[in-house]
């Protein structure tokens, strides 16, 4: 299994940023426009030099005296040209943020659907909050660099290039003098950035860790209460604070690192243009109006070299950004979809066949040992077993959470690596043994196993299952807001909402993670009760953790150590000697007590 810190890699940052733009198109759209409006708002820069070297040398030096008319014309003209550079630059900012917000807007939905695609092995790799700091602050650091750095890049090209040839035709000494100043601090910086790149990954490792550890501070509040284990988590926290801190101000130090450098070039720069072309000049060669404009352009070609140290920070931190995106959509599922080339399920009661399957999470040693079972349609199964004994692990490659590491699953004879999820999350549903509810209504969380469920098919779903009663003591009914993972449930409550939309979904195989687990007798009642309704009529498999759902089921599959040891009804496992009458007898004798 491929993790996604690896798959991150060390590409250079020009290959990442070539990836990066090819999965977003939108970035490219409408570009030769955009770069359009970026050359004449580049151009325009341009204007008030000429005009400055106009007015000085024709206008104030005219022969028979200062030409007020010429003076008026060229800084009419110069106006005019300043105004079409603004409304350029604006046209040409509008146009790049809605691409990049459009691009960025793909990114996030390609980012986080290819999350969600991955194996629940490969998403408990990485700490939610990391997962999440790569589809929301990763991509944000790429918004603000392609809103922000990426027209910073755009304007800097552009007002190097035309600053670059005014001074050539100006003075082509003086333009060799300046490009001769600024091209070792130019190489530096190509070598420098290196550096600044591991530095900015480091900074986005750590502001992932950071995401991750306040995110399970503020879910797991109660415990940490519970525990008195705030200290122990505020120091937990304080540290990732701190190394978050660290990684970044080890980042902007070595940015920080080229401003004074940049200065220093720039003055050593203007010196040696004002001192050369002070010679020039007296020589000849150059007239003070253009000396005075080539001081202009020097200023318009230092300013995006000083520009390219703040452009240099946010790219390092937005390629940093694009490495751990691409780090997740480059991560090959493991447990993948075979989309139109799979199978779909005819509806209707399902076998299922493991045959010789094994299986062992990375690292590990096997949890499943040549496991071979058939279950009969519409036959209810409970599988049993200490825990660490394979039978989670059983439930999970049948309903390909996983995929067996030996061996195949069949369900009516095709093998689940073959099934379209399409059918195969229609025909087949596990309800977990937590329950997990969404923050939204009671209806909300029950339809969400049939979308186009009306209430009265909510409220008749609750009646068959015995719960009509229940729902009328809600304060609100099927509108009740069951809070954030269903907070405002008790435990048992959140296993009946579970249970109502894994009915109301009427899947043909229904896998339960034990639902009477945690739960009163009153409540377990009530449970076992909706139980009978929703398993009634399909074939069902219940992880058994309380024994009384093996008296209830048709058969008993036993688990001892990843493999099965024994299969038969409840009453005659419990009358012969081996791993179940022993469950039963200690199941017995705590509930006796």
């Amino acid at each position: 299994m491929t993790t996604l810190s690896e798959a991150a890699g060390t590409e250079g940052a020009l290959h990442t940023l070539r990836r990066g733009l090819r999965l977003t198109p939108e970035f490219r759209a409408g570009l030769a426009g955009t770069l359009l409006l970026a050359l004449v708002s580049t151009a325009g820069r341009i204007v008030v030099p000429i005009a400055v070297q106009q007015t000085i040398d024709k206008g104030l030096g005219h022969a028979g005296g200062p030409d007020i008319g010429f003076i008026r014309t060229a800084v009419v003209l110069c106006a005019v040209a300043v105004l079409l550079t603004a409304l350029s630059a604006y046209a040409m900012n509008v146009r790049l943020y809605k691409t990049t917000e459009g691009g960025l807007a793909t990114l996030r939905i390609r980012a986080f659907r290819h999350v969600h695609d991955l194996s629940m092995l490969t998403q408990s790799g990485e700490r939610r909050g990391a997962l999440v700091s790569r589809v929301t602050g990763d991509v944000d650091q790429i918004s603000q660099f392609m809103q922000w750095g990426g027209l910073m890049m755009i304007v800097s090209l552009g007002q190097l290039v035309v600053a670059s040839v005014l001074m050539a035709v100006y003075s082509w000494p003086l333009a060799l003098l300046v490009w001769a100043s600024f091209l070792p601090l130019a190489f530096a910086l190509r070598r420098f950035q290196r550096l600044v790149s591991a530095a900015y990954t480091r900074v986005r490792e750590r502001t992932g860790d950071l995401l991750a550890v306040v995110g399970e501070s503020v879910v797991g509040a109660s415990v940490i209460r519970s525990y008195a284990a705030e200290e122990r988590t505020a120091r937990r926290v304080d540290e990732t604070v701190a190394a978050t801190r660290h990684a970044q101000t080890r980042a902007q130090g070595l940015v920080a690192l080229t401003f004074p450098v940049s200065e220093l070039v720039a003055a050593l720069a203007t010196a040696a243009v004002v001192v050369a072309g002070t010679l020039l000049g007296v020589g000849g060669h150059l007239t003070a109006g253009e000396l005075i404009a080539f001081l202009f352009l020097v200023t318009l070609f230092v300013s995006p070299m000083q520009t390219a140290t703040e452009v240099l920070n946010e790219a390092q931190n937005a390629i940093a950004g694009w490495r751990r995106v691409l780090g997740v959509l480059d991560t090959v599922p493991d447990v993948a979809d075979p989309g139109e080339r799979g199978e779909t399920l005819p509806r209707g009661p399902i076998e299922v066949r493991f045959e010789d399957v094994g299986f062992a999470y990375p690292g590990g040693p096997p949890v499943l040992h040549g496991v071979n079972a058939e279950i009969a349609p519409r036959s209810r199964v409970a599988i049993v077993g200490e825990t660490g004994s394979g039978k989670t692990t059983f439930a999970k490659l049948l309903t390909r959470l996983m995929d067996p590491t030996s061996g195949r699953v069949l369900v009516d004879g095709v093998p689940l690596k073959d099934v379209r999820f399409s059918s195969l999350r229609e025909r087949i549903v596990m309800v977990p043994q937590d329950g997990f509810l969404f923050d939204a209504t009671l209806a909300d969380n029950i339809r969400y196993g049939r979308q186009d469920a009306t209430d009265a098919d909510l409220e008749l779903a609750l009646t068959e299952l015995g719960l009509a009663d229940w729902l009328e003591g809600l304060p609100r009914g099927l509108a009740t807001p069951v809070g954030q993972r269903g907070e405002s449930l008790s435990a048992g409550e959140r296993q009946l909402v579970a249970l109502a939309r894994a009915y109301v979904a009427a899947p043909d195989l229904l896998v339960l993670d034990e639902a009477t687990s945690a739960v009163d007798p009153a409540t377990e009642v009530r449970i076992q009760r909706a139980l009978e309704g929703v398993t009634r009529g399909r074939t069902a498999i219940s992880i058994a953790h309380r024994l009384s759902t093996a008296e209830a089921a048709d058969e008993v599959i036993v688990f001892d150590a990843g493999r099965i040891v024994q299969r038969g009804p409840h009453a005659e496992l419990a009358a012969v000697p081996g791993v179940y009458a022993d469950l039963y007898a200690s199941w017995v004798a705590q509930r006796s007590i």
